[in-house]
């Protein structure tokens, strides 16, 4: 159950003509009260006349006209709770006793106070209600509001489990601002897929990740196409910034801004700059962005650099230590950077991992010495180096991050469940499921090549890499013959023992780096991890088709004809007339 809480300026009368009137897009339906602060006032029901819903209006603004000049300047009080989609639909009676009980708990009418504020309870649909109340109490006080949001949503976290609907994720007020329903309308009648708001929170964050500077960030933010609006102090110095989208006006026609605090806590320029200051990220040079002896590209180095680097800090969350939340900010910027670079094929995944684990980044832990200067840098280098291919060296290469990411997504998931932080674990849980699907689509081909290249492998060779892989992991595999689920791992052994490197210890080494349970493939996670360990390309050669004696036959033939020798007579066309001569 979702209660949302807004306090408004005008009086009763507005709040009640829409509660009771056709919506903006003729959504309510059956308009009628199921409760009320004495259960005696007047229902207006559905298609009231105005002077029905005025008469209801006028009774609950009497204590606030009592006050007449002394009235307060947030005169309205509005709470709208929603059941999440898939709950059951609840009647009246209940819908009048869950009003009640969260007018008590926000303390505008305790049970028993028959002085309290007045309030009202409306249904205009199956799966939601508004309260709507005067802040001005029938005694002439000032209502005693305070932290009323935090108390709803723990009322509303009790109703949950006792009325057996879904229940949501306790929050601890880190989160985003969530778009208004008038940003939501605007965006469904103007077409967009996502409102303003949503939009440039996370142009806003791709601007920050991995940038060197505060003027560096500015200049992303414009580059992106956004409005920029900084607001200086007398001295000149930048205060502040807000953004704004083309074309995103107002009924005056003015553009309209958001401030970075309103799009995130942590978007603010306060918060920005101390970033900045104290994890800044290394720069990039355009050198280090052309193609190497290698054949790899610039983000093929990136992102098997940034895969190294995004191992240590999962290694970081697994020590359950605090500092671990200004990881988590790097990982987030990481995420990013890729979000805005990769292949079309993994982008929308990597966005939406983006943005879900945005909400794992924020907390109220604070790390105060933590160097997360590798993980912006990482970051850094991967927007420097540009968009990725989904083929070659810059596919394999994404794969082999996105294997490594996935394990920091739920490396996060365990650190913040450890401290009761449900939404973040929530969140980095989704981040993880969003990621699998991203490497499953980067790593499709190149590990379909490496599994042909293990089964191609000699039988001897073969059964001598599945022993090691047998004695380094435990694998309880057949006696017989390969574990064909090794495939793709006694493939990458092989190679790395032609480049020079003892197998053994070179998967011993990569199963010491980090414990494997969490993966869901464990032969996935092995694969990549050695392949950047030995530095292996990360996207191997398919093995060559041998030849078959079929092959041998059809060639035949042709193979005859260049060796005959050339005729003594040219060979003429029937067909056509003989040359003259």
């Amino acid at each position: 159950m979702i209660p949302k809480i807004r306090t408004g300026t005008d009086r009763a009368f507005p709040l009640i003509d829409y509660l009771f009137g056709p919506g903006k897009h003729e959504e309510h339906t059956n308009q009628h009260l199921v409760a009320s602060w004495n259960n005696f006032a007047p229902d207006p029901g559905p298609n009231p006349e105005r002077h029905q819903v005025a008469k209801l209006a006028n009774q609950l603004d009497q204590p606030v006209k009592a006050l007449g000049k002394r009235a307060p300047a947030n005169k309205i009080w509005h709470c709208s709770l929603r059941t999440a989609p898939g709950d059951r639909h609840l009647d009246d009676a209940e819908w009048a006793a869950i009003a009640r009980r969260i007018v008590h708990a926000t303390g505008i009418a305790p049970e028993g106070d028959t002085a309290a504020c007045r309030w009202v309870a409306v249904r205009h649909a199956d799966d939601h209600i508004h309260i709507a109340a005067t802040l001005v109490r029938q005694d002439g006080r000032l209502a005693a509001l305070s932290f009323d949001k935090r108390k709803a949503q723990a009322e509303a976290r009790l109703i949950e489990k006792e009325y057996g609907l879904r229940q949501l994720n306790p929050g601890d007020g880190t989160a985003a601002k969530n778009p208004t329903s008038q940003e939501q309308w605007k965006a469904e009648r103007t077409g967009r897929t996502e409102t303003p708001r949503e939009s440039l929170r996370e142009a806003v964050r791709q601007a920050v990740a991995g940038a060197a500077g505060e003027e560096e960030f500015f200049t992303r933010l414009r580059e992106a196409g956004l409005r920029v609006k900084l607001r200086h102090a007398p001295s000149g110095d930048v205060l502040g910034y807000s953004v704004a989208l083309p074309g995103d006006r107002n009924r005056d026609g003015e553009p309209i801004w958001f401030p970075g605090s309103t799009l995130a806590p942590d978007l603010s320029l306060p918060r920005i700059r101390r970033r900045l200051d104290t994890a800044p990220a290394t720069a990039t040079t355009e050198t280090d962005n052309r193609p190497t002896r290698s054949g790899r590209s610039a983000p093929a180095r990136r992102r098997r650099e940034a895969a190294g680097t995004a191992e240590r800090a999962a290694a970081v969350l697994d020590q359950d230590d605090d500092e671990a939340a200004a990881h988590l900010v790097g990982a987030g910027e990481l995420l990013d950077a890729l979000a805005q670079t990769s292949p079309a094929a993994t982008r929308t995944e990597l966005r939406d991992a983006a943005r879900a684990f945005e909400r794992a980044t924020r907390s109220h832990v604070r790390a105060e010495n933590a160097d997360i200067r590798a993980l912006r840098s990482a970051a850094r280098g991967i927007v420097h180096a540009g968009s990725a291919l989904g083929r070659g060296e810059d596919g394999g290469t994404t794969a082999m991050v996105l294997s490594t990411l996935v394990l920091v997504a739920l490396a996060a998931a365990r650190w913040h469940s450890a401290r009761g932080h449900a939404q973040q674990a929530a969140a980095s849980r989704q981040t993880a499921e969003h990621l699998r699907t991203a490497y499953q689509q980067a790593a499709a081909t190149p590990m379909r090549t490496m599994r042909e290249i293990g089964r191609a492998l000699p039988e001897g060779e073969r059964r001598r890499h599945d022993t090691t892989i047998r004695t380094v992991l435990g694998s309880a595999g057949t006696q017989q013959g390969p574990a064909r689920e090794h495939d793709a791992l006694a493939a990458v052994l092989a190679e790395a023992e032609k480049a020079g490197h003892d197998p053994k210890a070179l998967l011993e080494k990569a199963v010491d780096r980090r414990e494997l349970e969490t993966a869901r493939n464990t032969t996935d996670v092995l694969v990549w991890r050695i392949r950047r360990l030995a530095d292996l390309p990360a996207n191997p050669e398919r093995p060559r088709t041998r030849t078959t004696a079929g092959t041998r036959a059809r060639t035949a033939p042709a193979q005859a004809r260049t060796t005959q020798p050339a005729p003594t007579q040219p060979v003429t066309d029937p067909r056509r007339p003989a040359p003259h001569r």
